[in-house]
């Protein structure tokens, strides 16, 4: 999900001027059209339609020139709407496993009568694109449907066969996944060496200029859980200690209340050793502190002053969604909330659903939502990936400094590594330090960064291929 990088640093290198980058080249304009009519397709769960983008994208790849036999559309029996597309561009050399390049078609809901524009028409303004989903993930579909298609085009035969997966279901925990169903059901379809995926990027400063490059080495998973208080109500005219809403008022507030404890795993531990050089001062001193020692609380609370890097030391829960009562001059019989948990690598659902029942206490019951998916493994910083990420960083954009993350958010890189295949969210589509509304309100991308990341993507795969 790049829904959000969870960066907030300096750079210690020079910043770069972010310059204009017009749709100048034919191969851009052809980009544009893909990429408009993928952004103008609307894919929520509730009605939109995974299945029409991926017949849509079908479609441009067979007139690029791939064989019916090397594009397969797929739907999840039950679900004709979620369903997806994996493309696959066969290389020279048997003995080199494929690698693939994995996104999702769906986004999050998005309602008009909130919206400062209609989400699902692209509009250029003051140079962004606005619209749902132009940047989480339909500008990385849409990246890596054309680095196919100019593969083919060009006529470019690659060593490392290249597959394409373009799936739905990332964007709501209780949804059908596509990358699940594929692991699961056809993974000789989408088995690789690795996966380049969403969750790496780039960020702007406040006044525009690149600040930092980003790989995601690692991410935290995704689980929700509902509490839940009963009571026998009655009439509001007689009220009793024995409230539904306030038990589950109080043990929200418990939630609140908890940090859980600081964690570090290889990537985070060299994020934060940069962090700490890069910010200086009492900010660096006190993430120094949290390096030799994570119990230390006085630096703790200098560092989680940053809400990025306060979700990046630890496991973090919160409620999202709350729900109670049945009448207004009525004692409340139910009141029940979903609290949603960024697990932090190494620590389980079962773990996390303890110390929440503990912190909830005996009046409310605490239960994991299905479906329970598999928890994130962290890869190694393997050279083999980070050498070329970094080499053409340096050709694309030079003075930007490079720096492994791990997500704070969750994609559906869990279910490959789960199998035991690497993935990587890639760097390249920088954003701006609001996360450029992805998720919310007037979803954006700078037009510069979506051409800029293109031309690096491409560069990148190539790279991999051979």
């Amino acid at each position: 999900m790049m829904r959000y990088l969870g960066l907030s640093m300096a750079a210690a290198a020079a910043l770069l001027p972010v310059t204009a980058q017009a749709q100048s080249r034919p191969d851009q304009q052809a980009f544009f059209g893909l990429y408009k009519e993928l952004v103008e397709t609307n894919t929520t769960l509730l009605v939109g339609s995974c299945t029409k983008a991926a017949e849509q994208i079908a479609v441009r790849l067979k007139a690029a020139g791939y064989a019916a036999k090397d594009v397969t559309l797929f739907a999840p029996p039950g679900h004709p709407k979620e369903g997806g597309l994996v493309a696959i561009l066969p290389g020279s050399d048997a003995s080199m496993k494929p690698m693939l390049l994995l996104a999702h078609l769906d986004v999050v809901e998005a309602k008009r009568e909130d919206w400062a524009r209609d989400p699902f028409k692209l509009v250029e303004e003051n140079g962004y694109y606005y619209a749902r989903g132009t940047v989480d993930d339909k500008a990385q579909a849409a990246i890596w449907t054309d680095s196919m298609i100019r593969f083919k085009q060009q006529g470019y035969r690659p060593k490392r066969t290249i597959k394409l997966a373009l799936t739905c279901g990332e964007e709501t925990n209780e949804a059908t996944n596509g990358a699940e169903y594929l692991t699961r059901e056809r993974r000789a379809l989408v088995d690789a060496e690795f996966v380049l995926n969403e969750g790496g990027g780039g960020r702007y400063t406040p006044d525009g200029k690149r600040e930092v490059l980003a790989l995601q080495v690692g991410e935290k998973a995704s689980q929700n859980f509902t509490f839940t208080v009963t009571n026998p109500g009655g009439h509001s005219s007689q009220p009793v200690p024995d409230n539904a809403i306030y038990q589950l008022a109080d043990a929200l507030k418990a939630v609140q209340g908890y940090e859980f404890p600081i964690k570090f795993t290889e990537t985070t531990r060299q994020f934060f050793t940069a962090m700490a050089f890069a910010k200086g001062g009492a900010l660096g001193a006190a993430i120094n502190k949290l390096l030799a020692d994570p119990t230390d609380k006085a630096a703790d609370a200098i560092v989680s002053q940053d809400k990025a890097l306060h979700s990046t030391l630890r496991t973090t829960c919160v409620a999202t969604m709350a729900n109670a009562g049945h009448a207004g001059n009525a004692l409340p019989q139910r009141a029940q909330a979903t609290v949603n948990c960024r697990i932090f690598p190494g620590e389980t659902v079962e773990g996390t659903l303890a110390k929440l029942s503990e912190l909830a206490g005996p009046k409310v019951k605490v239960s994991a939502n299905q479906p329970i998916r598999p928890l994130a493994i962290p890869p190694t910083l393997d050279p083999k990936i980070v050498g070329p990420v970094k080499a053409l960083a340096a050709k694309h954009f030079p003075g930007v400094p490079l720096v492994p993350i791990m997500s704070t958010g969750a994609t559906d890189g869990i279910f490959f590594e789960a199998l035991g295949i690497p993935v990587y969210g890639v760097p390249g589509t920088f954003v701006d330090p609001d996360g450029n509304g992805t998720h919310g309100l007037n979803e954006r991308i700078k037009v510069e960064s979506l051409y800029a990341s293109r031309d690096y993507l491409f560069d990148l795969v190539k790279a991999y291929a051979g």
